[in-house]
């Protein structure tokens, strides 16, 4: 009888021990699975702009959502850095190189300059823009259907607009005869906008007044001689120089009551008076869709450069004040945005 239960004792032992062991194998056979695992790719993606963060916040956030409902989250499979300029051009090159060095995956560039700066850095890593106004004749690309190169991303080429601007400013200002438009003819795109202002002038009786915007020190240049000849409202066009110093301009449209169109946004959002132009939100949003398709393998070389497909009028009614001009109802009807 005793000799039977130390045998079942003996049996239970054993069948432990062979338990034990089982279970240790196991652990040690999960644990060698876990470290044979590469680790999860975290891709590093880099903002290069020649603005202040303040400036740029809301094209930013498109940009963060749109590559959210992509599937990246921040600090767990992407992380973004982001560098700007604060309106410091000479700054943007430093930058670059730095970003080159830091070997980011995808770099987003948030205009003509820094993307220029950018490739003067790198040939190899991929660069989206965020926006530009003529890539092909910027020589960015060599097409937009096939950009044969390290970038690609949004154009904003859409010379159209400027006459539509030019219909705006006379609907504002229903007496108007003379306008001064002010940029850089040299800058891409800007001579196929000039373009379609003649066509459009000489369709509603307006006269141009063209002065060049080359040097900072030209702005208030400009706008002298716009009042010297009587011009009776100002027509931006966009270049570096111009959007870096947006608020000096809308601060002299103001001083030198002149009604002002600008092609973005962010004109009047520093106290410009109105905008009519691509919706570059709606660029920076579908911009996460190039970084998307770059991650997964796809070369810019064959990723299309898009054109604009959202456009907006924005109108600041406090800069309206300021001047003593009365939006007329039918044009404030049609704003997609009203700043009061």
């Amino acid at each position: 009888m005793k000799s039977g239960k130390r045998q079942q004792r003996r049996g239970s032992s054993t069948t432990a021990k062979v338990v034990s062991l089982a279970l240790c194998a196991m652990l040690y056979a999960l644990c060698s699975s876990a470290e044979a695992q590469p680790p999860k790719k975290v891709a590093r993606i880099a903002y290069l702009g020649a603005s202040t963060p303040s400036a740029v916040a809301a094209r930013i956030e498109a940009f963060r959502q749109a590559l959210r409902q992509l599937g990246y989250i921040e600090k767990e499979n992407i992380v973004l850095e982001y560098r700007y300029a604060n309106g410091n051009l000479d700054r943007l090159a430093e930058f670059a190189a730095e970003l080159v060095r830091l070997r980011f995956d995808v770099i987003v560039t948030g205009g003509p300059t820094p993307t220029r700066r950018a490739k003067e850095a790198t040939s190899t890593i991929p660069i989206v823009m965020g926006f530009d106004n003529d890539p092909v004749g910027s020589g960015f690309v060599a097409s937009l259907a096939r950009p044969g190169g390290n970038i690609t991303g949004l154009s904003i080429l859409a010379p159209e607009i400027s006459g539509k601007q030019l219909e705006l400013l006379k609907e504002t200002v229903p007496k108007l005869s003379g306008v001064a438009v002010l940029g850089n003819s040299t800058e891409p795109g800007n001579a196929q906008s000039m373009r379609e202002m003649e066509l459009a002038s000489r369709t509603i009786g307006v006269q141009l007044q063209y002065l060049e915007v080359v040097h900072p020190k030209d702005i208030e240049t400009a706008f002298r001689e716009a009042r010297k000849t009587r011009a009776g409202a100002v027509l931006v066009l966009g270049s570096a120089v111009v959007v870096s110093q947006r608020k000096a301009i809308a601060h002299l449209a103001s001083k030198y009551r002149l009604p002002a169109i600008y092609p973005r946004s962010d004109f009047v959002e520093a106290d410009g008076l109105m905008a009519y132009g691509v919706s570059i939100t709606d660029l920076f949003r579908r911009a996460a869709t190039y970084v998307d398709k770059i991650l997964k393998g796809a070369k810019p070389t064959d990723l299309p450069v898009e054109r604009p497909t959202k456009f907006e009028l924005v109108i600041n009614l406090k800069a309206a004040q300021q001047i003593g001009l009365v939006i007329p109802p039918n044009v404030l009807a049609r704003a997609d945005r009203v700043i009061r």
